[in-house]
């Protein structure tokens, strides 16, 4: 039997104002499913950009969102990890027809359901997942040995903070860049090497590695201005693709798709194992309910947040 749900609707593409609370059915898990009574949803900057584009091919409204966590309200079929009352966090893609995670209910593969970290809060849990899944791909992507340099622009910002201590795992020397009140921050997610942020970072990282590191993962959106970090024949990890043409002395670009990852169960139990032994930080920076959404929007689009906002059902 279907639900009634309340979700975010993007009613048409345009600035915060086009985001309303709507209510649609929401159906029973198929085989191999799971319905979640969502409790938090973070909003990333993905968020933004569907809202701003729309979802070709999808008629709106359209439902933001790709990290939920609640409870498992029913199981499909041949679910066997999950049962009702669990709480989980969940990766989901908004650019499929039943939209995305911003709704008190949803219906999802199991693969992209784990328990939430223990200790965590539900709100704390909504942070995690996509992207944790984004740092984990990156890393897998740039595929660097341990001992070697990674360097991290944006070194403040959520996607970064996941990130560094993912690579310290790894085995890897991690330099990023901080403003002067951040530099503690972003000490405190592991990283080894703490540079200004700013035009000056690129050279900093070619000094304190004696010719740029093996591999660079651009947070902060720098394209081919961050290029000069990168070691000859080394690579470079970007999170919403590349259109700057070739880069120069053999760098190669890792284009980080997270939605190819949204089922990998075991890199969200990796990322659920950290969270509870305290070696990722959950941030939230404040929460929402739907009838807010265009403050949270808002709150991210001004820029300089060191968490996520979250909308809260």
């Amino acid at each position: 039997m279907a639900g009634a749900a309340r979700a975010v609707g993007i009613m048409r593409p345009g600035d915060a104002g086009v985001l309303h609370v709507i209510e649609r059915a929401v159906r029973q898990p198929a085989p191999g499913e799971v319905r979640l009574r969502v409790r938090a949803a973070a909003v990333n900057p993905t968020d933004i950009s569907l809202r701003e584009l729309g979802a070709e091919g999808l008629p709106p409204p359209w439902v933001p969102g790709m990290d939920a966590a609640g409870m498992v309200e029913a199981v499909g079929s041949g679910v066997d990890r999950l049962a009702v009352g669990d709480l989980v966090m969940a990766a989901v893609s908004p650019r499929r027809a039943e939209g995305g995670a911003q709704s008190e209910l949803l219906v999802i593969p199991a693969a992209s359901v784990v328990p939430i970290p223990r200790g965590a809060t539900l709100e704390e849990a909504a942070t995690l997942p996509m992207n944790g899944l984004t740092a984990l791909l990156a890393l897998d992507l740039l595929d660097l040995r341990p001992g070697q340099y990674l360097a991290v622009s944006g070194g403040a910002g959520l996607l970064a903070s996941y990130a560094i201590p993912l690579a310290r795992e790894r085995g890897l020397r991690v330099l990023a860049d901080a403003r002067p009140e951040d530099r503690a921050l972003v000490g405190s997610f592991g990283a080894d090497t703490v540079l200004a942020r700013g035009a000056g970072f690129p050279a900093a990282v070619r000094a304190a590695t004696a010719g740029g590191a093996d591999g660079v993962l651009d947070t902060a959106l720098l394209g081919r201005a961050v290029l000069p970090a990168v070691r000859d024949g080394g690579a470079l990890a970007v999170v919403r693709g590349w259109s700057e043409g070739e880069p120069e002395r053999g760098i190669q670009i890792r284009r980080v798709w997270v939605r190819s990852v949204l089922g990998r169960t075991d890199w969200l139990e990796e990322l659920g194992r950290l969270a509870s032994q305290r070696r990722l930080q959950l941030r939230v920076v404040g929460t929402h309910p739907p009838e807010r959404a265009a403050d949270a929007h808002r709150l991210l689009e001004a820029g300089g947040l060191r968490g996520r906002a979250v909308i809260v059902f």
